[in-house]
């Protein structure tokens, strides 16, 4: 008797033999009862079917030597495969809480589609918060509410270095790329842009077909890759961009330096994925592996980075030009500022991108633990400008996990002027965070390429949907900022925004975190995180300067 043979039948027949290979002995005992019932009833013979069905799949499971679980456990371990896939529905429709869910609560999506559809987003019996928690926060209100504060409450982007200023809405569609998102989705959030007066940022995959069909404004998000006005090797091709950003669809450009699901990566699309539509949208070679580097190539210092971004602004005809980014080392974002101070060159905005957003795919570790997250990052940026005296000509806005009204004004009370979402407008196409962004399978056809898939996002029907949340969302903002007795986001300050520390104690988020003053950086802060920081940047370089 062979080894295998000797270990087979110890499989078979020793140690729980009967509970580990009960499918295969259910499946064979079954087909002899078809076969010895067959004569006085042929209908049993339909019941070899399922015997031999099982009965080869345990064989097969047996021989095979990828899985050890299913060699010990013939069929039944396949069991723990479907209740994997099973897992995250069953969770988010019958186990989650309310207030448990991840990324998104049920009760965060449920707003999100209340206000997409024009369903009530009322909210009976009080709040479901636990008001003393350590994380609970809130905005003060006054005794005596504003009625007249401004319904609009845009706000005006480009420095004195732009010519055509944009004036754009209080919140706007995050960066999502063609590609990562389907035809019909980038359709659909396009024509809602349109229909509500917003913008709707490209992502890093270039300008499509799809941004612009309807109209709607756009920010076109340059990345490392330049898709859509690259050369041949991968370089920025000026002639390119300005055939395409001259475009008057398009509003603000952008240079993303990192975003927070995935910071300081790069990223490839294989081959087989890049099709003849992607390559001429992206501008490369099709059925080749498109490579997204982790650095830019047309600038290596903060000057450059503020010279590259002049040279966008001046081909564009004079369009605000802006940066996103998620912050990691303080200092290279005050580099950046003292750059500006250096050369005279503005950037005309600046996108804080948290660690906590992010669509699509991403490494896990470094979505988990990556990054700095919004809040901070968002402070540090504020800081950056007001204390380097540029505030009012730089603008500032905020991205990250913000899907209401409150979490805009909150962004506001932290120096943010508009706030921007990816995954709130996901929800408002009907995204039911099925977690398979990253597998072309998502059932709603918004994060997949499948034509079957994306014929049950209607685009004119989404749109709607889009505009109706854009709408719902800040006039739920409007009334904020009436029972603050303010007259526009834009007077939210850090005292507005309270913090529980613990059962018995909050404080102001100027309690909690520095605020420079105008100037103060300047002029030498007290704060020394903030002047060590800033003695740190150069402006030429994105190394921190040796500290004596």
């Amino acid at each position: 008797m062979t080894m295998k043979t000797a270990t087979l039948l110890a499989a078979l027949f020793t140690d729980c033999a009967l509970g580990r290979n009960g499918l295969l002995w259910a499946s064979l005992l079954l087909g002899v009862a078809a076969l010895c019932l067959a004569p006085v009833h042929p209908a049993a013979l339909l019941l070899l079917v399922p015997a031999l069905a099982v009965f080869a799949l345990c064989l097969i499971d047996l021989i095979q030597t990828r899985h050890s679980l299913r060699r010990n456990f013939p069929a039944s371990a396949r069991f723990r495969w479907f209740f994997e896939w099973l897992r995250p529905f069953l969770r988010s429709y019958i186990v989650e809480g309310d207030l448990e869910g991840r990324p998104f609560s049920l009760d965060t999506r449920a707003l999100v589609y209340a206000r997409a559809t024009g369903a009530t987003d009322a909210h009976p019996f009080g709040t479901e918060l636990d008001v003393y928690d350590g994380e609970y926060e809130w905005l003060a209100h006054s005794m005596v509410p504003n009625t007249h504060a401004d319904a609009a409450m845009r706000v005006q982007v480009g420095s004195s270095q732009c010519t055509q200023p944009y004036s754009a809405s209080r919140l706007n569609i995050s960066a999502m790329s063609f590609g990562a998102l389907s035809a019909n989705a980038i359709e659909a959030l396009n024509l809602g842009a349109k229909m509500g007066g917003f913008y709707h940022d490209t992502g890093e995959g270039g300008l499509s077909p799809y941004h612009l069909r309807h109209g709607g404004d756009i920010v076109w998000e340059l990345g490392s890759g330049y898709f859509g006005c690259r050369t041949a090797d991968g370089q920025f091709d000026p002639e390119r961009f300005r055939d395409r950003a001259s475009d008057e669809r398009v509003k603000m450009t952008e240079i993303k330096l990192s975003q927070g699901a995935k910071p300081g990566h790069g990223g490839v699309l294989p081959g087989p994925k890049v099709s003849e539509e992607i390559a001429h949208i992206r501008g490369v070679p099709a059925g080749q592996d498109c490579l997204s580097p982790a650095a830019h190539s047309a600038f290596s210092t903060p000057r450059e980075l503020l010279e590259f971004a002049a040279r966008m602004r001046e081909l564009s005809g004079g369009k605000p030009v802006g940066i996103k980014l998620c912050v990691g080392y303080p200092h290279e974002l005050f580099a950046v500022t003292k750059a500006m101070l250096a050369s005279g060159i503005l950037l005309d905005f600046i996108v804080i991108d948290g660690a906590e957003g992010g669509t699509g795919a991403a490494p896990q570790e470094l979505s988990d633990s990556l990054g700095t997250p919004l809040r901070e990052g968002l402070i540090l940026a504020r800081n950056a400008l007001v204390g380097a005296g540029l505030r009012g000509q730089v603008k500032l806005a905020a991205s990250g996990k913000v899907a209401s009204a409150a979490g805009i004004a909150m962004h506001a009370a932290l120096g943010a002027d508009w706030c921007n979402a990816a995954r709130a407008f996901m929800f408002s196409l009907g995204c039911i965070q099925s977690m398979r962004c990253h597998t072309d399978t998502c059932p709603t056809g918004i994060a997949t390429q499948s034509p079957a898939r994306q014929r049950g996002l209607v685009v004119s029907e989404k749109a709607e949907r889009v505009a109706r949340f854009h709408k719902s969302t800040l006039n739920a903002l409007h009334e904020i900022v009436v029972a603050a007795g303010l007259n526009s986001p834009d007077d939210f300050k850090p005292a507005h925004l309270r913090h529980r520390i613990n059962v018995a104690q909050a404080l102001q988020m100027d309690e909690l975190y520095p605020f420079v003053a105008p100037g103060e950086l300047i002029a030498g802060t007290d704060h020394p995180l903030l002047r060590r920081w800033w003695d740190e940047a150069d402006p030429d370089s994105f190394r921190a300067r040796l500290r004596h």
